[in-house]
């Protein structure tokens, strides 16, 4: 019945965490965490694929592809960072 606004939340505070998590991982150890969440994204989709309901696979997916975001997110902070200076 809430499923809407309970995946809402969770998407609004996932994005806020990874924005930071992608600053901070960046800033200590550079881009080479993408690799991380490329394994996680792509595992992400594969559950998504695989979920016997489409609540599940609504949630897989959405991780699949904040994680996938993410990658591209890495790359682009080092440039934010590195313009800053």
């Amino acid at each position: 019945m809430y499923l809407g606004i309970i995946f809402g939340l969770y998407v609004l505070i996932t994005i806020g965490i990874y924005h930071v998590l992608v600053v901070k991982l960046e800033e200590s150890f550079g881009v080479w965490p993408w690799l991380v969440f490329l394994a996680i994204g792509l595992i992400c989709v594969y559950l998504s694929w695989q979920s016997p309901s489409q609540a599940l696979s609504m949630w897989w997916g959405y991780n699949a592809f904040l994680n996938l975001w993410t990658v591209k997110e890495m790359f682009d902070q080092r440039q934010r960072r590195l313009q800053k200076r």
